[in-house]
């Protein structure tokens, strides 16, 4: 608890204890002006500062809220009273005093469970770093993040997080990443690694040179999108906000016509007009009105919903996104990096007449000089150094391929075009991937495939996309049709389209859209920069956030940040928890409140109950709206 909340739970531990000793007592007060000034006393402890706000509101012009609502009621109740006592009746002051008193049990309940949700939320989002050490004069220093400059070398020492993203140069380590991904498997580390700041270094002592400036860097980024997805409000948020800001002024022009037009209409006909009768029954009214329990427990809901995304490693940018994600029927997916590991390896190579290692040997030294993801694959199957000193004449020859000359041999190493504009008979490949062909001294030598490996999680994603009500699967690429093909045939994607550049993907996602129900959502989820265009095209974007572009990001709705496509299905399951109980608190509360508006207009619903309908609805509707944050067997 905070100190506020102590401070109201004290007043409150006061305020009871006078109500329970003028309960025992005050049948030996005769005197109904000391039993009410005694009562008073409890009054003021548990309710000064409501009234206080009650008359802040009067003054800003901003009458109608729960404050004014129960200062109101509790006065007329009061007022009822003393009319009572000076009338000869029944002087009892204990229902205004207990309305106040127990309105203040669930201010306080509902402080606490937003307190305690808050907090849930930024310790599972506890990745802002303090400092960074750098080395100075042979000396270690702690300074702040963002005094770091790009390319400088920071230090991380364990159980440190790291402050800036950037690469290991020296060290070897394990990283902590569940802060950023919400998965608990330690990540191994070592050089060259890419490694990003929010993580906490777990063993060795890391050397790390800086790639980005502080408000760059992942986790300024990702607590930059937390901090923002409160300002982003779904339609049922806005509803509840102008539900609020209409119900609360009829209420209390129907609760001054309850007080006075019944009573009028009594009088005129001759009958006794019982003026007490309907005060009281106008001010339970109001107790009973009261919309504290839609007003709390839908952005709570929300806010629950999105804290309880964020702690699984899905970043949803605002309940709008999150309204919406619960919509969605049609996926369409960028294939390299999404469905894919964007890592091209070799798989084999076909037609060779040369040794295997002699063709990598010939490949990967001319390629050498490029840094296309095709080159360092060749690089990597050949699994030696590569002496760039052999290299010479070299010439990359745009859209075909490189030739030139290792250790004095022609080399040429392409696509087919290449073959052809060299006059090289070659042999086509009917097997799916990116096909290098090679020729040594203007001889054709065979040629390898290279492939991007297939995700784990992919075919287990559609499977659970399936599972809870997707419609369609969609698979976009650039890559050629047997490629395409191949890919979603393994993973078991509904349709697919290939050889598209990016205004074609534009143009692929405004024909699903406009295809489908008004009602059904499109999503896109890709991890390029070509992605962003149709990222901010479809009607919610998902990024991969862990390899994904800034770009990707930036224009993402939702990002996943550990790239793992099954949780595309669980953001979507969150979603829809979310809003179910979104609805379930709605419906609740408002059932609740107008079953209760018409018994206490007929008299049948006293103070007690009001209170009781008021105050106990908002427990259980905060209760309900805190399951939102239970989402990690989902």
């Amino acid at each position: 608890m905070n100190k506020k909340q102590k401070k109201l739970l004290i007043r409150i531990i006061v305020a009871t204890v006078c109500v329970v000793l003028l309960m025992i007592f005050s049948r030996f007060i005769e005197q109904w002006y000391l039993k009410l000034a005694l009562y008073m006393i409890p009054y003021v402890i548990s309710g000064y500062d409501v009234i206080i706000k009650a008359c802040k509101g009067i003054a800003n012009k901003q009458v109608f809220d729960e404050h004014f609502l129960m200062t109101i009621a509790t006065i007329g109740a009061i007022g009822v009273g003393i009319y009572n006592a000076v009338n000869g009746g029944d002087d009892d002051y204990l229902e205004a005093v207990a309305v106040m008193l127990l309105y203040q049990v669930g201010e306080l309940f509902q402080s606490y469970a937003v307190g305690k949700s808050r907090k849930n939320i930024s310790q599972l989002m506890d990745i802002r770093p303090d400092y960074a050490n750098i080395e100075v004069d042979g000396q270690i220093e702690k300074v702040d993040p963002s005094d770091v400059e790009i390319g400088s070398i920071i230090i991380v020492n364990p159980g440190e997080k790291v402050p800036l993203d950037g690469y290991v140069v020296e060290g070897k380590s394990t990283l902590n990443t569940s802060a950023l991904t919400g998965e608990s498997i330690p990540r191994e580390v070592d050089l060259n690694s890419e490694v990003l700041s929010g993580c906490i270094n777990i063993s060795g002592v890391l050397k790390i040179k800086t790639t980005k400036d502080f408000d760059e860097s992942t986790a300024s980024k990702i607590l930059d999108l937390v901090e923002n997805a409160a300002s982003r409000k779904s339609k049922s948020e806005n509803f509840i906000s102008k539900f609020a800001h209409y119900y609360t002024p009829i209420v209390c022009f129907s609760a001054l016509a309850l007080a006075i037009l019944p009573p009028v209409v009594l009088a005129i006909t001759g009958s006794d007009p019982s003026i007490a009768t309907w005060i009281y029954r106008a001010c339970t009214f109001l107790v009973i009105s009261c919309p504290c329990a839609v007003v709390i427990s839908i952005p709570l809901s929300f806010f629950a919903g999105l804290g309880g995304a964020s702690s699984q490693g899905i970043l949803i940018k605002g309940s709008n996104y999150l309204e919406t994600l619960s919509k969605v029927k049609y996926l369409v997916f960028d294939k390299t990096g999404t469905i894919t590991k964007g890592n091209f390896v070799v798989v084999d190579v076909h037609h060779n007449t040369i040794t295997k290692e002699e063709m990598l040997y010939y490949a990967a030294h001319i390629e050498a000089p490029s840094s296309h993801p095709i080159s360092q694959s060749l690089k990597k199957a050949y699994g030696k150094k590569v002496d760039i000193n052999l290299l010479s004449d070299v010439e990359e020859i745009s859209g075909h391929g490189i030739k030139g000359k290792v250790d004095g041999v022609d080399v040429a190493a392409g696509n087919s075009k290449l073959m052809k504009m060299l006059n090289i008979d070659y042999i086509d490949c009917h097997h799916p991937g990116t096909i290098v062909h090679v020729a040594v001294n203007n001889e054709y030598v065979g040629h390898i495939v290279i492939s991007d490996e297939i995700k784990q999680e992919s075919k287990e994603a559609m499977k659970s996309l399936k599972s809870i009500g997707i419609k369609k699967t969609i698979m976009l690429t650039g890559d050629d049709e047997k490629i395409a093909k191949s890919v979603s045939e393994q993973v078991g994607i509904d349709e697919y389209h290939a050889g598209l550049l990016p205004s074609d993907k534009v143009s692929m996602i405004e024909s699903v859209i406009n295809g489908k129900n008004s009602s059904e959502k499109v999503a896109f989820v890709g991890d390029g920069i070509n992605d962003a265009p149709v990222l901010s095209r479809a009607d919610i974007g998902i990024a991969m956030g862990a390899m994904g572009s800034d770009a990707a990001i930036e224009a993402a709705d939702v990002v996943l940040m550990d790239d793992n496509p099954k949780n595309i299905s669980k953001a979507i399951k969150i979603s829809k928890k979310c809003l179910r109980i979104v609805y379930e608190n709605i419906i609740f509360a408002l059932g609740i409140k107008f079953i209760c508006l018409i018994l206490g207009a007929f008299g049948i619903a006293n103070m007690w109950i009001a209170i009781i309908a008021d105050v106990g609805v908002m427990i259980i509707a905060v209760l309900n709206a805190i399951r939102a944050l239970l989402v990690k067997k989902l």
